[in-house]
């Protein structure tokens, strides 16, 4: 009876949200997970916030996780930022390819954040951003289902009481002395505008 139940809700999951997030269980711990892959629009911002998250607290507990996820959806609802997630998240001056700078259709140009001057550090470090093979089972989905609950329910909303801003504890930036002070999760101190 259990797996017809199972069956019957990721069908159920599958068919009603489209390509938005397929959930399914998973059989060891028996816990909802979900399956964001790039794409359209809705993917887009999951997958979007799922690599934040990942990226930005993966050696995070999950509230630190959590966290960071909040600032972003923070951010999202306050006018001085970006209105998508993925503008959020991809927030920084970009560059045009010289690949692209010698072609004369502006459609055709190709833009890449500068090194070193994004919001979030991870995605201008001139690095990979493709998750590693040894995390995608626990960690990467860990950091897809806090995506989910962050945007899709609106979970968690009182912790980071309104950060806007994090950085990690052993950076020193100067602009957190004009912003106040919310608290700390694990390797993270959390501000926001008074």
């Amino acid at each position: 009876m259990k797996q017809i139940l199972i069956a019957f809700l990721f069908f159920t999951a599958t068919v009603s949200t489209g390509n938005t997030a397929t959930l399914w269980w998973h059989k060891e711990s028996n816990t909802k997970v979900i399956e964001i892959q790039p794409g359209e629009s809705a993917n887009e911002e999951l997958h979007c916030m799922a690599q934040n998250i990942y990226w930005e607290a993966r050696n995070q507990s999950r509230p630190g996780m959590i966290s960071v996820a909040r600032v972003v959806i923070n951010r999202l609802k306050d006018s001085r930022f970006p209105d998508t997630i993925c503008g959020v998240v991809k927030e920084g001056p970009v560059r045009e390819s010289w690949k692209t700078r010698q072609t004369s259709d502006p459609d055709d140009a190709i833009y890449y954040p500068v090194r070193h001057r994004c919001q979030f550090s991870w995605y201008c470090d001139g690095r990979s951003d493709d998750i590693p093979h040894y995390d995608i089972d626990f960690v990467w989905r860990t950091a897809q289902e806090i995506a989910f609950e962050v945007i899709y329910n609106d979970r968690w909303r009182g912790v980071v009481d309104g950060a806007t801003h994090y950085h990690a504890t052993y950076v020193k930036p100067k602009w957190r002395h004009s912003l106040h002070y919310v608290g700390r999760v694990d390797d993270h101190l959390f501000y926001r505008w008074d």
